[in-house]
């Protein structure tokens, strides 16, 4: 189907109304102006419309529909991807799932909680706190991002580092496939643990909206611990922070979670909240321990001890859960403080080895340096995955442009080092280009052929991820680098 006819256009609108009702259907070409972009807003295309269904009924009744008029799908949630991966590369169907944003039950007895996918992330700890429990995955867009879109790209977060991932706490859920078949994958809702056969629940997750879309979800809980440790430790350097890291994990302690910020988002954040950074700090580490309250205190000390011997100028407890609470609403909203650096940055998502933290820290001031473009960072330092937010103007053509090539530079160098281009971010449209630097040639038509089991025609999110993707003409427009 030609989605530039307007005829077609219409015929499409029409049987969407039908199917969802029309106060769930956009179609207007200034509306759709919101759904153009996700939060990579250097690349940018309308879809041809957005259905905003209630149920998996709706969901599969749009994607057979697409399937009998061969329109692309595309899976979206809030929107608060970082890497281009709800871009509608050549216009299509866009099927977000706001609207399906219902906790459906918690089951504290079996620590399980079954969801909708469009259930913002945050609401499911709020759900179940209560009961002593709560959901482990938290990006730091957890009071806004959704549990679908944090399947499609493997999200973590900050308290990943102890308890693992989106794949980790995932039990299984409800996808609707590109033909409007119904599929459930993984531990049914009201099954057991394990499930026979071949794991095509892990399988989708991190595939980015192009196996389907998933419509229900059925997550794992946790214990809420009983005793927690929050450090502030500062730092003269990034590089004596990041040795820092290194040695706390050669210590045998795996902090639940284990944060950097440089100078720069120290001082933007102290103007926006206040909450008593030390302005000359060249890094801070966040250092959060959590368990019983005998280990964490044995932990705590150690903790201090590998932190004074790598130069720490102060090691700060939170004095109690509100000073804890406040120090993590600060590390959460560190790239909301960043506006008041910069009308516009990219965030990259790079993983490097521990070890090789410094290193790529050098490398990026040099990168910043060359391209004479402020880069600072914020990070998940305990598992190497970097977060460097290369600042610009978008109203100046050769500023984009230097922005890209520094994202360019450092992630290239992350794979030197050994690491990957992505953590948690995923590839989307803005890392296509890295996959076979990264990756054999076998294993990328081993990916393609997985693909094909789900979505034979590549209609469901198309143009993601893998070489060679379409960038059509009117795409290339809109994208915002200069001649």
């Amino acid at each position: 189907m030609c989605m530039n006819c307007k005829a077609d256009k219409r015929q499409l609108t029409r049987r969407l109304i039908e199917i969802v009702g029309k106060d769930a259907v956009i179609a207007d070409e200034q509306e759709l102006v919101v759904y153009e972009c996700d939060a990579y807003t250097l690349q940018r295309n309308p879809p041809t419309a957005v259905v905003l269904p209630r149920s998996t009924q709706e969901v599969a009744a749009v994607v057979r529909l697409c399937a009998e008029m061969d329109v692309p799908i595309i899976p979206r949630g809030a929107g608060t991807s970082l890497s281009g991966a709800v871009l509608a590369v050549d216009g299509g169907v866009m099927i977000a799932l706001t609207r399906m944003n219902r906790v459906l039950k918690i089951d504290p007895r079996n620590r399980r909680a079954l969801v909708e996918a469009g259930c913002v992330n945050a609401w499911i700890t709020r759900n179940a706190s209560g009961h002593g429990l709560f959901y482990a995955p938290d990006p730091s867009s957890q009071t806004a991002c959704t549990i679908g879109g944090n399947i499609a790209t493997n999200s973590g977060g900050p308290h990943t580092l102890k308890n693992g991932v989106t794949t980790n706490h995932v039990l299984g859920y409800e996808m609707v496939l590109p033909d409007g078949t119904i599929e459930w994958l993984g531990v049914e809702p009201d099954g057991g643990e394990e499930v026979a056969g071949f794991d095509l629940r892990g399988a989708a997750i991190g595939s980015e909206g192009m196996f389907g879309v998933v419509t229900r979800v059925l997550v794992r809980l946790m214990k809420t611990p009983p005793a927690f440790k929050t450090f502030l430790c500062v730092f003269e350097s990034v590089d004596e922070a990041s040795q820092a890291v290194s040695g706390i994990i050669a210590a045998g302690i795996v902090p639940a979670a284990l944060e950097m910020m440089d100078q720069l988002i120290t001082q933007a954040l102290e103007e926006a909240y206040h909450f008593g950074f030390p302005l000359d700090a060249g890094a801070v580490l966040i250092v959060e321990l959590d368990g019983l309250p005998k280990g964490v205190e044995q932990q705590a000390r150690r903790v201090e001890e590998v932190c004074r011997q790598n130069n720490a100028s102060e090691v700060r407890l939170a004095k109690d859960d509100a000073e804890r609470a406040a120090l993590w609403k600060c590390r959460k909203r560190a790239f909301g403080a960043i506006g008041r650096l910069s009308p516009n940055y990219v965030t990259q998502d790079g993983v490097v080895p521990r070890s090789k933290l410094p290193e790529i820290m050098r490398f990026i001031s040099s990168v910043s340096d060359k391209y004479e473009l402020r880069i600072p960072n914020v990070f998940h330092a305990g598992d190497g995955n970097i977060h460097p937010l290369i600042l610009y103007d978008e109203r100046d053509p050769d500023q984009v442009k230097r922005a890209l090539q520094a994202g360019s530079d450092i992630l290239g160098k992350c794979i030197e080092l050994g690491g990957s281009v992505t953590g948690e971010h995923g590839i989307g449209a803005e890392k296509i280009d890295f996959m076979s630097r990264q990756f054999a040639k076998d294993d990328l038509d081993a990916m393609q052929q997985l693909r094909r089991v789900f979505d034979p025609e590549k209609r469901c999110n198309p143009h993601k991820m893998f070489p060679g993707a379409k960038r059509c003409a009117e795409f290339t427009q809109k994208k915002q680098i200069p001649a």
